[in-house]
């Protein structure tokens, strides 16, 4: 596979495929292994999948500023998802203090 040999995004897709329950059993550790291989690398939609994780607790203790921090990985790539989610932080003050203008900034660069 890809995958096994390092390629990112084919990382990136198994990790989205255990998290989802597509073709395999769903695993969220098996996610979580994929994306962050994936992430590591500097994938942004492995980056996103991982803020994704920890935003909402999928397979590890639910951190908002772990989510920020791989929001922002992504985003600083320029990945529309990623800006969306970390307006949607900085508008519900998770993981960082709540600030309406810096909402309103990062869901611009998100549009």
């Amino acid at each position: 596979l890809a995958a096994d040999q390092g390629h990112a995004d084919a990382q990136c897709n198994v990790g989205l495929c255990y998290a989802c329950g597509t073709g395999v059993v769903r695993n969220e550790a098996k996610a979580l292994r994929w994306f962050l291989l994936a992430a590591d690398q500097g994938n942004p939609d492995a980056q996103y999948n991982l803020g994704t994780c920890y935003a909402c607790g999928d397979g590890v203790t639910q951190d908002a500023a772990e989510a920020m921090r791989w929001f922002r990985l992504a985003a600083d790539q320029g990945h529309a998802n990623a800006q969306f989610c970390i307006g949607a932080c900085y508008i519900d003050g998770a993981g960082v203090p709540q600030d309406y203008a810096e909402a309103l900034r990062w869901f611009r660069l998100a549009a």
